[in-house]
């Protein structure tokens, strides 16, 4: 009787960690940053690890960027990224972090050809110094990362890529990454209401290929950034096999590759949705786990 006793609690032993509920980060959303460089209120939400409240302990910190027409609480709403973070946390799979979800609205994370909207301006020299300084967070740029889905994944590239003293790691998720041949075939319609007014209004063909554009596509920063600086920065790039936007990542991937920038780049089966990013997202924390251990 005891031997099978001893069996049972041995079971009961080894499933038990898997029964015990991972502890819950907190989730704050649709906070307020005063910004002096936009003329609007920079709303954000902030996922603090589920130590966070109880340490003295300063974070690593990921920037998590939305997609286009979403805000600063898709990525909680719907890609669960505070369920995510609190599981890999839980197991081990990546250490506590803070995310910060500011929302970019239909900015593409970028400075305006007039000046008009300075979205990336505003991150960087704004937003991230005084969310670092609010929050434990430690402001080196091997504990910073940055990552983002379809408009944010074009931002998480494109900002990393222009500021890259600042992040040790990007991840981007079916990046709205565009080639040249796309944004010169684009419906008109289309390229008004999406680039018009960040890269020039009321152009076509060649001539929507401007100064603005080539200074923040990720295509273009290949080649006018020096290669050492985007060797300081581990890339992570992931797009369907069905995403409509498969072009401008698979080209992305040959160009990196054909210019000996390291980076991970990975096809999965599915398409422009959210059980894609979830799963994406996951897979991304952990290959950033990578840069911040130590």
């Amino acid at each position: 009787m005891m031997k099978y006793l001893s069996a049972i609690l041995i079971f009961c032993a080894g499933i038990l960690p898997q029964m015990v509920p991972a502890q819950s980060g907190k989730v704050i959303e649709s906070l307020t940053f005063q910004s002096k460089t936009v003329p609007y209120p920079v709303e954000y939400s902030i996922y603090l690890p589920p130590d966070y409240e109880t340490s003295q302990r300063s974070y690593p910190v990921l920037y998590l960027l939305h997609g286009y027409s979403d805000d600063e609480t898709a990525w909680v709403q719907f890609g669960e990224a505070n369920r995510i973070a609190d599981r890999g946390i839980a197991n081990g799979d990546f250490p506590p972090c803070i995310i910060v979800m500011p929302d970019g609205k239909v900015s593409w994370y970028c400075n305006s050809h007039d000046g008009k909207e300075r979205w990336e301006e505003m991150f960087v020299r704004e937003f991230m110094p005084a969310i670092e300084k609010q929050y434990r967070i430690r402001p080196k740029k091997e504990f910073r990362a940055i990552a983002g889905l379809s408009m944010g994944g074009f931002g998480a590239l494109k900002i990393s890529m222009r500021n890259p003293d600042l992040f040790a790691a990007c991840v981007a998720l079916s990046s709205g990454t565009f080639t040249e041949e796309e944004f010169v075939n684009m419906p008109a319609g289309q390229y008004e209401n999406m680039f018009g007014k960040i890269f020039g209004p009321g152009l076509t063909g060649n001539d929507r290929l401007t100064e603005s554009l080539k200074s923040q596509s990720p295509l273009h920063l290949l080649d006018s950034v020096a290669p050492e600086k985007l060797k300081s920065i581990r890339f992570y790039i992931d797009c369907g096999d069905d995403d409509f936007l498969y072009r401008g990542n698979a080209a992305l991937h040959v160009k990196m590759r054909n210019l000996n920038i390291p980076h991970e780049y990975r096809t999965r089966d599915g398409g422009h949705v959210w059980e894609y990013w979830r799963t994406g997202l996951f897979d991304g924390l952990k290959f950033i786990r990578q840069s911040f251990h130590r």
